[in-house]
């Protein structure tokens, strides 16, 4: 009886009468998309849309933003019919390897085709982000005419288009809140574009333009600064003096992200305090970038302001040891720290000692080019990071000599690692102490960072590196491979033993058609595969795109390549078949 009471007391829950015969939802429309488009997470909205018809169809309509991994993995007709109230669209192009010059000019990914489609179907389309992506000045003056509500823009690693296109967008975006140009391949003109802005203009509250090489108009950009109060980032290129820097500050206090110009314009006493005075001022600042050209003596006028910093991004500024130790004194709650080689093993101690909430580290050559014993980090001052910030969840090191046995200090101190990338920039180097290989260094990483999702490996390594891999990275999602490996066996182990893999980035491995075709039931669940200079043929990859018709398998063959052999191979699933703007030199199998 009371088994009986139990069932009947299920059936009348609530929760059971949540959803009605073939698990439709008894709500109106409206509420369930109002419900669901609460949710912010991709993920959870992907699998809101699986649950039944109607919800498929309240998250089909309450979307208003969408992240596409790869431009080629949809069209936007499919794009626009799915979604048809998007504002918001983030778009990436070409392969990750583009930016290391592995994939050939003009091979693809050009935004043009995409906004034809959004100007008849997203009138009211509002952001883009696009990162290597193709952009011509005819794009983004179309960009500027098409959309009249249109706010945020952000190129990331994009080419193709000068600071015209940048005076388009400054002219006729009249709600423009977001212009952050970073890391681009540009043209850059002439100094006018920041004149385009109308005198009536005010809503501008991203601006960076820190990639650019030439002047800039200063007095427009007061002005603008001037106008616009709501200002919260401004990035700004080498071109900037420091007493420019004082006279941008003092108009926008209020600023929280500034990427300072250049650092060694030499400063009379009185100009040193306008400008120290000037960084007292900014109470909001949270990150701090730039640093272009930096005067070890001016640093100290920073000192005010680093109390409240999170985030500090020196990729650009070759300071010592003692300069970053000086300032880390004055920065006790930095989350983000980006620097350069050149602060040694002696300005990570500084770290270690200093930021004990880091988060986040990534170390970047000063000459990755250097050869001989060329001075920068090692594995004691990857320890010594270590040790003091135990809460470090992501790291980028570039170094050229490492250890086993350090790297399994640091992974036991920080177990918490999401994303490892070591990049040890002499290609096959062992482990510098043993000569042995620099296997069991991410075998512990593996082993004992059970969140990981990204990892970068580089060394010395055998095929036991990959055993590792396949059998303890569950939670991967990304693994970039370089000179390593001994057999097809070890990107076989990875294929079949990562049930969360979604990107591969192989270059110079000794992986062929095996390694290639262990894949068939791996590559429709993940977004791609890259694979260059490895062992794989032309008679693979036909084999490959024969086996899985529903993948887009890609040759790209230069004049003077060998026939038989598919030196540059890209790998993607697609639900738009083909791409159709394919060059020449890019075969579709």
């Amino acid at each position: 009886m009371e088994c009986c009471n139990k069932r009947r007391m299920m059936k009348e829950s609530p929760e059971s009468n949540f959803m009605n015969r073939r698990g439709s939802s008894c709500f109106p429309d409206e509420v369930l998309e109002r419900v669901i488009g609460m949710l912010k997470s991709r993920k959870d909205r992907s699998s809101v849309s699986l649950v039944c018809k109607e919800w498929y169809n309240a998250e089909r309509w309450s979307r208003r933003n969408v992240f596409i991994g790869n431009c080629y993995s949809v069209s936007p007709e499919i794009l626009t019919r799915r979604f048809p109230n998007i504002r918001s669209v983030t778009l990436k192009g070409k392969p990750r390897f583009s930016d290391f010059n592995l994939v050939p000019a003009n091979w693809g990914a050009d935004i043009h085709f995409w906004l034809v489609v959004f100007a008849k179907k997203y009138p009211f389309l509002e952001e883009l982000r696009l990162k290597r992506m193709t952009v011509t000045d005819e794009s983004l003056k179309f960009l500027a005419r098409s959309f009249p509500n249109f706010k945020a823009i952000s190129l990331q690693n994009c080419d193709g288009f000068s600071t015209d296109g940048l005076a388009a967008i400054a002219a006729d975006c009249k709600n423009l809140t977001e212009l952050d140009i970073q890391e681009n391949v540009i043209d850059d003109k002439n100094d006018n574009w920041l004149t385009c802005f109308p005198e009536s203009f005010t809503s501008l509250e991203v601006l960076n333009f820190s990639i650019l090489h030439n002047d800039v108009n200063f007095d427009a950009l007061e002005k603008l600064v001037t106008r616009c109060k709501s200002l919260k980032t401004l990035k700004l290129n080498k071109s900037i003096t420091l007493e420019q820097l004082q006279r941008l500050l003092f108009r926008a206090p209020q600023l929280c992200e500034l990427g300072t110009g250049s650092f060694s314009q030499e400063l009379t006493t009185q100009q040193y305090s306008e400008l120290e005075s000037a960084f007292s001022n900014c109470k909001n600042l949270n990150t701090l970038s730039g640093l272009w050209v930096v005067t070890p003596q001016y640093l100290p006028v920073l000192y005010p302001a680093c109390a409240n910093l999170t985030f500090l991004n020196f990729s650009y500024a070759p300071l010592d040891s003692d300069d970053i130790a000086k300032l880390l004194v004055h920065c006790a709650n930095i989350r983000r720290l980006w620097v350069v080689d050149t602060i040694e093993d002696k300005g990570l101690e500084a770290v270690g000692t200093h930021c004990p909430l880091l988060e986040e580290l990534r170390v970047f050559p000063a000459d990755p080019f250097a050869e001989g014993d060329a001075r920068g980090v090692t594995d004691s001052g990857f320890i010594a990071v270590s040790q003091g910030c135990r809460n470090l969840h992501y790291v980028l090191y570039f170094c050229r000599h490492m250890t086993n046995a350090a790297v399994a200090t640091v992974v036991q101190n920080c177990p918490d690692f999401t994303h490892f990338r070591l990049c040890i920039m002499n290609p096959g180097q062992p482990d510098y102490r043993t000569s042995e290989p620099m296997d069991e260094a991410f075998g512990a990483v593996v082993k004992t960072c059970s969140k990981l999702q990204r990892l970068a490996i580089s060394g010395l390594l055998t095929d036991l590196t990959f055993e590792y891999i396949g059998k303890y990275a569950k939670n991967l999602e990304t693994l970039s491979v370089a000179f390593a490996g001994s057999s097809d066996w070890g990107m076989q182990c990875v294929l079949e033993g990562c049930p969360k893999l979604r990107k591969l980035e192989i270059r110079d491995c000794p992986f062929g058609n095996a390694a290639l075709l262990s894949g068939l039931e791996k590559y429709e669940s993940m977004r791609s595969l890259w694979m260059s200079d490895c062992k794989v043929t032309m008679n693979g990859c036909r084999l490959l795109a024969k086996e899985m018709p529903r993948l887009n398998v890609e040759v790209i063959k230069e004049d003077g390549s060998d026939d038989s052999q598919a030196e540059r191979v890209y790998v993607y699933r697609s639900v738009a078949g083909p791409r159709r703007d394919a060059p020449s030199f890019v075969l579709t199998l």
